[in-house]
């Protein structure tokens, strides 16, 4: 709006200057490119960070597989949980040593992280895997994966927005200090006796 109101300003005063007619002008196109441009980039980059993710998401639903893990004995508290996003206060994670079948059929044992509080051996709880049983993180959930891509077209918007206000301000203060300078020339033009009585001026 100040921008509106800067160009109706300078339209008929006798002051106008050229710069103050461009810097109205400037400012206006870079209010339009924000409220049109970075609203645009940033769906069109929502759009495709949400195709991209939902196809990870696909990916590793077909690469990961849930299956049921029987603990044998427990091992002892994990020091870091190795998915933050399952973690939660309601479900700690323990560890112990297990058995488990990957999705191929072949028998596996090993220390794992069960989300467990008390565990004792026979014991059951859901372990990720690969097809050959090697154990991966849980895959990424579709309501999660929009969350991501809903933040990136945020970001990307917010970042445009920057951007176009980073470059007017640029160039209005290289337009300021071409100004200024001019000034300065005709203070010198002036001379050092510039309003002095008797030198003319």
């Amino acid at each position: 709006m100040r921008a509106i109101g800067g160009l109706w300003r300078w339209r008929h005063n006798p002051l106008r200057r050229t710069t103050d007619l461009v810097e109205a002008w400037l400012a206006l196109l870079a209010v339009l490119l924000i409220l049109v441009v970075a609203p645009l980039i940033g769906v069109v980059t929502g759009a495709v960070a949400e195709d991209a993710l939902q196809q990870s998401v696909r990916d590793q639903r077909q690469a990961r597989h849930e299956v049921t893990a029987t603990v044998v004995k427990k091992v002892g508290q994990a020091p870091l949980d190795p998915d933050p996003e399952a973690s939660s206060a309601r479900s700690p994670h323990t560890r112990v040593l297990a058995d488990w079948t990957a999705p191929d059929g072949s028998a596996h044992h090993g220390k794992v992280m069960a989300a467990l509080k008390s565990p004792r051996p026979g014991d059951h709880f859901a372990l990720w895997t690969d097809q050959h049983g090697t154990i991966v993180a849980r895959p990424l959930d579709p309501a999660t994966a929009t969350t991501h891509a809903v933040l990136a077209g945020f970001g990307a918007t917010l970042m445009t927005a920057g951007l176009l206000e980073g470059s007017r301000r640029l160039i209005v203060w290289r337009m300021v200090r071409r100004r200024y300078a001019r000034w300065d020339q005709a203070w010198d033009k002036a001379g050092p006796d510039w309003g002095r009585t008797g030198t003319g001026s």
